[in-house]
């Protein structure tokens, strides 16, 4: 009895133990359940879905005309994961019955390796299992179609281990062609594998613009690491804005390929040319070339902008200052002595570049003959007795402030005290101002100064951004503004033009523009250079020409900056920068200037400008058909753009891509619907004639089934 009773003990308490640890293990479930759910959810959907980043397509830069000048094209990065179920099952049977003919593909195409070393290469990482292993970087998308029906890879990602990472590259279609003021827009990881951003030019100063608003996605990963979208939990991205720019492509070029030419002949460190119009401030042309270790030239550096003491095109605003305040007239003369030297001042020497003949000059000559000494004595005549009302012109005329254009980090000018106080060399400073020492302004700078005078007085803030759209829907729009409407007084400004004309027709520009059948007015410029490394005894010079065209009826104000190499022969303004000048203001006339005298020319100019684009055998049909001359510019593209140049058609090859929506403008009905038909897209049009609008932006990345709306006109 006393056995059984302990064995019914036994069970009994053990019945309660299993009962109490039930009703605990409930309790606990109940709790997890009910208050601690949520935290436990959110740690499991953690581990099994995360939020992806939808990229935002980035904006396109064109020129005034509507030419891409910088846009975003996709790169395919391909890596393969050799630990993936479809190359590891059976012992990697997949891989090992492939991997010959994967590697003979590779070699056949790329011919970077033979096939033996893909093969070998690929063998060595599948046998360490490499999850991640590079196969290939930046493929474009023609090379990366190919590269789908390779064997192994046309299995699919799950049976082939591939991974393809689609990245976007950003592209100047033109090269070359204004590419430092249209900038870079690059990323890249730092030391703590953080993306940045590396963007110069107008790719930085737009960057929001451009850049857009990345989405994202919530998915969810299942079995075999396949992510699923999550629906409903989806941001889609809002891409970037395009940015349509004042750069006319066809003045870029005459413009960079004159200053290249100037530059590959005197070897010249670096120089810029920039071409503005002259009533509104906008910037036609902006090139800047610098020197590289072999001997070639590439747009590196934005020169346009970068401060430096100008030498005599700072004449100028010495002559506008004393013309302004009355202290001297435009006829009035000056002694300069016969000997290239004089003490200007009490103990102040100022040294003329050339001997003049004449003991005494008009005003109007010293400028026109770059006369130092002659413009040293109207400045200490009209501040010699309070050096720094000089400064208060300079601010009048914008030279001491960082210029308007929008560009960012663009440096400030620098100038020299003018303080006499406690023996300080202000007199000495604002002599050697006079004439372009002791003064550090930008090129731009300078171009803003002579395009108010050729504008009669009214000075315009220089840009480079017409508006920005979105869709081909114009949502920002700038247009010219004046900084100034008359920077002094109206007499001065027509004396000062007389002038810069005295300096084409009879001072230091005569011989290097003799011939032009325009009338042009500027002022060349010569300064010894003293700046950071570099000193005097280097004997480097930076040579300037500034002035605009024509004369009588300015279109365009133009300088050309060139920095010599050390102990260079031909060093002066009117010798290097000068002809620069004579070729950009002889193409540019005969190409867009209004109202010139046609007498002067063989061909008479088309009343009517023209913009066609089309199938290119057709438009070849046409003018053969015709009798018409034409220019063949289209290098058997299937696709043509036709406009007016110089009196002449020009056929220019149009850029198509698959999935980057084609420019359309030009073309009639057929084609245009032909075309983006075969594209994947729908087509709806509204009007009658050629195509004028379409509703979605040259250079956007497409998706099939969207629909484009075709405005013709």
């Amino acid at each position: 009895m006393d056995v059984k009773r302990d064995i019914l003990w036994r069970v009994y308490l053990s019945f309660v133990g299993i009962v109490v640890l039930s009703f605990l293990v409930l309790g606990r479930a109940f709790y997890i359940q009910k208050f601690q759910g949520n935290h436990w959810r959110n740690m499991s959907d953690s581990l099994h879905q995360r939020f992806v980043s939808l990229d935002a397509e980035r904006g396109t830069i064109y020129s005034e005309d509507g030419q891409m000048l910088s846009t975003s094209i996709p790169t395919f990065d391909i890596y393969i994961d050799f630990n993936a179920d479809g190359l590891t099952e059976k012992k990697g049977k997949r891989f090992h019955e492939n991997v010959d003919s994967f590697s003979i593909s590779m070699a056949d195409f790329f011919k970077d390796k033979t096939a033996a070393q893909y093969k070998k290469d690929l063998k060595t990482a599948f046998n360490k299992n490499q999850r991640y292993y590079p196969l290939k970087k930046k493929l474009n998308f023609e090379t990366y179609k190919v590269f789908r029906e390779f064997p192994l890879v046309r299995q699919g990602r799950n049976k082939s281990g591939v991974i393809v990472e689609v990245n976007s590259k950003r592209e100047t279609p033109f090269g070359l062609l204004a590419n430092r003021t249209i900038g870079l827009s690059r990323e890249f990881k730092d030391a703590n594998n953080a993306a940045k951003k590396q963007n110069v030019g107008l790719e930085r100063s737009y960057d929001t613009v451009l850049s857009g608003h990345d989405g994202q996605r919530l998915v969810r990963y299942i079995a075999g690491g396949t992510a699923i979208p999550v629906e409903g939990s989806q941001t889609d991205p809002v891409n970037g804005k395009d940015i349509y720019t004042t750069i006319d492509v066809n003045i870029q070029d005459i413009t960079e390929t004159a200053l290249l030419r100037m530059m590959q002949q005197c070897e010249g460190p670096y120089g810029t040319a920039i071409v503005m119009e002259t009533s509104t401030g906008k910037i036609k042309a902006m090139a800047n070339l610098g020197r590289r270790s072999d001997g070639t030239y590439w747009e590196d550096d934005n020169y346009a902008l970068r401060v430096t003491e100008p030498g005599s095109t700072i004449k100028l605003a010495t002559l506008l200052a004393v013309l302004d305040k009355g202290s001297s007239t435009i006829d009035e003369k000056v002694y300069v002595g016969g000997a290239g030297r004089l003490e200007v001042a009490p103990g102040k020497v100022v040294v003329d570049a050339e001997r003049h003949s004449a003991v005494e000059l008009s005003v109007k000559d010293c400028f026109a003959h770059s006369s130092n000494v002659g413009m040293s004595k109207l400045a200490f005549k009209a501040f010699g007795s309070n050096p720094s009302e000089i400064k208060n012109y300079f601010k009048k005329f914008h030279l001491d402030t960082r210029s308007p254009i929008d560009l960012m980090n663009v440096p400030k000018p620098t100038m020299a005290p003018l303080s006499t106080a406690k023996g300080e060399a202000g007199l000495g400073n604002m002599l050697w101002m006079s004439f372009g020492y002791a003064v550090q302004v930008s090129p731009l700078h300078t171009l803003t100064l002579y395009n108010a005078v050729a504008n009669n007085g009214k000075m315009m803030k220089p840009y480079l951004v017409n508006g920005i759209q979105s869709n081909g829907v114009v949502t920002k729009e700038f247009l010219p503004t004046v900084l100034d409407e008359n920077i002094c007084k109206p007499e001065a400004i027509k004396n000062a033009q007389d002038a810069m004309r005295a300096v084409v027709t009879e001072g230091t520009a005569r011989k290097a523009l003799a011939g032009l059948p325009f009338a042009v007015a500027g002022k060349t410029g010569t300064a010894h250079v003293s700046d950071g490394a570099i000193k005097y005894a280097h004997g480097v010079y930076q040579a300037t020409f500034v002035g605009y065209f024509p004369a009588d009826k300015p279109q365009y104000t133009c300088i050309v900056v060139i920095r010599t190499k050390p102990h260079a022969a031909s060093h002066y303004g009117g010798t290097l920068a000068a002809p620069v000048f004579k070729e950009i203001a002889t193409k540019l006339y005969a190409m867009y200037v209004e109202n010139k005298n046609a007498s002067l020319y063989a061909a008479k100019k088309d009343s009517a400008k023209f913009f066609y684009s089309g199938y290119t055998s057709d438009i070849k049909n046409v003018f053969q058909t015709m009798n018409m001359s034409y220019k063949d510019s289209s290098s058997n593209s299937n696709w043509t753009s036709v406009y007016a140049a110089n009196y002449q058609p020009v056929m220019k090859q149009a850029t198509v891509r698959r999935q980057v929506m084609p420019n359309v403008r030009g073309m009639g009905l057929k084609d245009a619907v032909y075309l983006l038909e075969n594209m994947g897209l729908k087509v709806a049009i509204k009007g009658r004639g050629k195509v004028a609008m379409q509703s979605v932006a040259p250079g956007t990345a497409l998706a099939k089934g969207i629909t484009v709306i075709l405005e013709l006109s």
